[in-house]
């Protein structure tokens, strides 16, 4: 997967706060995985949810495409491998944000 930037990337009054979101980001794609396994789905709803909203108030509008699809699958109740498919798809993205430095 190519590198995932935030559409803010030249904006010096916001990469402070996008650095720090990015930062979370593995913890986070690990907190989805967990979940699945743990077949945890209300955890799984809750977390792409907070994803998809903050992944474009922070420039990342993929992460609010694939993480929305991740929450609809849910709410839909879709066949577990959907729902691998679709966390697999939110976690590879995550984990492909980078952020240049100052």
């Amino acid at each position: 997967m190519d590198p995932v930037r935030s559409i803010y990337e030249d904006d010096p009054d916001m990469m402070e706060i996008v650095r720090e979101f990015a930062a979370e980001l593995p913890d986070r794609a690990a907190a989805l995985e967990s979940a699945l396994q743990a077949g945890d789905h209300d955890q799984l709803r809750t977390l792409a949810h907070q994803l998809k909203g903050a992944g474009g108030g922070y420039g990342y509008p993929q992460i609010t495409e694939v993480c929305g699809a991740l929450e609809q699958a849910l709410r839909d109740g879709c066949e577990v491998a959907v729902l691998k498919e679709r966390t697999a798809a939110a976690c590879a993205l995550l984990r492909a944000v980078v952020v240049s430095e100052a």
